[in-house]
This record gives C-alpha cells, sequence and structure tokens, in this order.
C-alpha cells in the first residue's frame, strides 16, 4: 500500500505543474527555444512537424505578452526568448523588446509549421538550420518530455525512437490501468497532509487569473458576463453558477493570452482549472481545513489522469468536459463527505453527460466548455449525494465505473478518431481561408 500512494505522490508531482500559456502553443515555444539553444547561432530554415491534436490545440489560441494568436507567433517567441530551463514556463521571461523582436520575425521569416499524420497524441519535432550548424529535438508523449537531442549529426539524447510513421505508441502500465476508483480514494485518504501540500498552491495561482478574468472583459468574457448578470439578479450567487463564473473566468483570461501562469494538470492549463475552481468554489460557500482541500485535490488531480489514461492525452473529445470535470465532481463529492458509492455515482453520472463534447481547439471559446464542465461536475456531485446515479448498462455506463471510464476512453480513443480528423480539417480550411 505504501508503494501505491508514493505512485499517487510521485503522479501529483509529475502531472500539477504551474504552466504560462495554453500547453501545446507553450511546449512547441519550448522546444523551439531547445532547438536554437543547440544550435547556437541565428536561424537560417526551420522545420516544425506537429502531432494533428498539437496542431489543432495551438492553432487559434492567445499567447501570453502578445495579442496575436497562435502557433507561429509562439515557436517565433520560443526561438528569439525562450529559456527552455523553465520547463511549460518558457515564456514568462519574455520582455517587450524580445516580444516585438518574435513578432518581426514572425512577419518577415517564413516559419514552416505543419501537422504530421501520426496516430501519437503530443509529439514536436522541431528542425533548425544555421549557417555553420544544425540541431533537431522532438518532443513526446507529455507536453515537456524531450525524447531527442541533435546538433550537427550528433545524437545528444535518445530515449525513444524518434518516428514519425502512423504506428500506434505502445503504452506502458502504470497504475491507472488496475487501480480501481474504490482503491484510488482510500489510498488518497491516507496521503500525508505535507506530501500533498503543494497542490494548494493550485488555489490561489488558478483564484488569481479567475480574479483578472472577473474584474475585466477579456476574451469572450464569459465569467465577467456571469458576474453582472449575477449583480442584476439574472442569475441567482449559487454554488452552481460560482462554480461556472470563476471557472469561465479564469478561462476567459488565459485564452486571451494573459500573462499570468496557471496550476495545470496532467499536462493542460484549462484541465487544472477545471479541476481546481469548482472545488474551490465549493471551499468558499463550505469552508474545508487545508488538509481536506488538499487530499479533495488530489483525488480531482489523480481521477483526472485515470481518466485521461484511458482517452489519451490528447483526443477528440474536449478534456476539460469529460475527464477534469469528472476529476472535479469525484473531489466535490469526497468533500461533500460522500462515501464511494457517492463518489463512483458521481463519476458515473458524468460519463453520462458531457461524454460527447467535442474538442475543437484552444481558443477564446473553451471558456463555454469550461463554464459547461464546472456545471455538470458541481451537478453531477449534488444528485450523487441525494443517491441519483445514472443506472448500470445505461448507454455507455458500465455496470462498474472502471468500465463506465474505460467505454469512454474507447468512443474519445477509437471511436471518434474520424471525427478528429473531421475537425481538424475544417479548422485548417478556415485558416487557409482567412
Amino acid at each position: 500500500m505504501r508503494d501505491i500512494r508514493n505512485n499517487l505522490i510521485n503522479i501529483l508531482i509529475e502531472e500539477v505543474k504551474p504552466a504560462l500559456g495554453c500547453t501545446e502553443p507553450v511546449a512547441v515555444a519550448l522546444a523551439c527555444a531547445k532547438a536554437k539553444e543547440l544550435l547556437g547561432e541565428d536561424v537560417v530554415s526551420n522545420k516544425i512537424l506537429l502531432s494533428p491534436n498539437v496542431y489543432k490545440n495551438g492553432m487559434c489560441v492567445g499567447i501570453p505578452g502578445t495579442e496575436r494568436l497562435g502557433l507561429k507567433i509562439a515557436a517565433a517567441m520560443g526561438l528569439l526568448g525562450g529559456h527552455s530551463e523553465n520547463g511549460l514556463q518558457v515564456l514568462e521571461t519574455l520582455d517587450e523588446n524580445q516580444v516585438k523582436d518574435a513578432e518581426n520575425y514572425m512577419d518577415n521569416n517564413p516559419i514552416d509549421i505543419s501537422p504530421l499524420d501520426t496516430n501519437e497524441k503530443v509529439y514536436i519535432e522541431v528542425t533548425l538550420k544555421g549557417k555553420n550548424h544544425n540541431s533537431k529535438v522532438a518532443i513526446r508523449s507529455k507536453h515537456d518530455n524531450f525524447v531527442y537531442l541533435e546538433k550537427d549529426g550528433e545524437v545528444l539524447l535518445s530515449n525513444e525512437e524518434v518516428s514519425t510513421t502512423t504506428k500506434t505508441l505502445v503504452k506502458e502500465e502504470n497504475i491507472m490501468d488496475s487501480i480501481t476508483i474504490k482503491e484510488l480514494v482510500e489510498n488518497i485518504e491516507k496521503l500525508n497532509f505535507e506530501d500533498i501540500k503543494f497542490l494548494l498552491d493550485g488555489i490561489s495561482m488558478n483564484e488569481e487569473i479567475a480574479e483578472y478574468g472577473l474584474n475585466q472583459k477579456v476574451g469572450i468574457g464569459v465569467g465577467y458576463g456571469m458576474k453582472k448578470s449575477m449583480e442584476e439578479g439574472l442569475l441567482g450567487d449559487d454554488l452552481m453558477n460560482q462554480a461556472m463564473m470563476i471557472t469561465a473566468a479564469a478561462s476567459d483570461a488565459r485564452m486571451a493570452g494573459i500573462k499570468m501562469p496557471v496550476m495545470s494538470s496532467n499536462g493542460s492549463g484549462n484541465h487544472g482549472l477545471t479541476a481546481i475552481l469548482p472545488i474551490v468554489a465549493y471551499n468558499r460557500k463550505f469552508p474545508q481545513s487545508e488538509e481536506r482541500l488538499a487530499k479533495s485535490l488530489a483525488v480531482s488531480h489523480l481521477v483526472t489522469a485515470y481518466v485521461k489514461n484511458f482517452t489519451g492525452r490528447l483526443s477528440a473529445v474536449c478534456g476539460c468536459g469529460v475527464a477534469a470535470s469528472t476529476g472535479a465532481t469525484a473531489g466535490i463529492s469526497w468533500l461533500m463527505s460522500g462515501d464511494i458509492r457517492q463518489i463512483e455515482g458521481a463519476i458515473e453520472n458524468m460519463v453520462a453527460n458531457l461524454s460527447g463534447m467535442i474538442c475543437d481547439g484552444a481558443k477564446a471559446g473553451c471558456a463555454l466548455k469550461l463554464a459547461s464542465a464546472a456545471s455538470a461536475a458541481v451537478q453531477s456531485a449534488i444528485i450523487a449525494k441525494q443517491e441519483c446515479y445514472v443506472p448500470p448498462m445505461n448507454g455507455i455506463v458500465g455496470s462498474k465505473v472502471e468500465q463506465s471510464i474505460q467505454n469512454l476512453g474507447k468512443i474519445s480513443d477509437k471511436g471518434m478518431s474520424v471525427t478528429d480528423k473531421v475537425i481538424i480539417n475544417v479548422m485548417d480550411e478556415m485558416n487557409k481561408i482567412n
């Protein structure tokens, strides 16, 4: 049991990290920064290859420090001012002059970015050529996981075979393949507070960016609009609306490219907002001890990881709607002192609810999806507290909660692969026209 708990702590340490900007373009910036550091001179030419999901998620999103959108400006910022040692906060140290230089570079130099024909979810390959040198880097599986480094033909790092074929990546065995939700929750309850206290940093970090989105209309202004509607009496100031409001406001600010870090979850900043802020809303209405808050966050992040283990790190479905919201509902249900049946019931309610929400990339409209995800998370936990659950063998809800999540994974990872290609083609066509 101690080994299981240590494993869970390690997953939390690995998967709950600060991130500045949308994770996919930031990962591209990170790869570009590393490749430029290896090159050691001005870039003469570049070629950037991305897995379709990374390409999709980075196409239309705001980038911190600039009013421009998308992958090309992220790549330019990584090349001209990024520091790879900062990981997913690679863009945080750029000053205004460096951002202007990146904008000028983007306007006056070709940046060759294209999607790669691969089934891998997270893959980024950057090849640079200078006057005297060349470099190549690759990121795979996780947004900050460098698997290949090369300079002037010399391989400096090769953790995996860098292949760009359409072969499906073989998934390594991990604890999420076999652990049950009951075992997961029971082991989280026995974690030492000091080992997971760092999770509380995500509350202050994500609350801060939510506050920005509430006080200023940025992006669509979903959270801002809800706040104004509450003040005018059009919406009630209840738990569900509070969860929707602050989660959406944080996404408004993040998708607009506001230069503020968020605590991510399982490789996504928006996942982090969805996994954390509905719990924050519950805590505001029903204050909890720091230890209970930390453990509820652990439930949320680890259930999110559990779902993502089956759906894939990136997919055709919105990870906030199907994974992070499921984590949040489990965390809220646990905070409500729900027993394991109620926690499982809340998860199954989520599987029955938002399982078909598509992902059409990171952009301003994500705030609407996060509002729906937060609302559904609270709703699912609340009705589960009253012992209201979707019955077994109902649609994709199986006989056990684990089967329900695995069914969701099959639909997300395999069943919607064609849908994902169509979404990417539609977005790519619009991008070329406009």
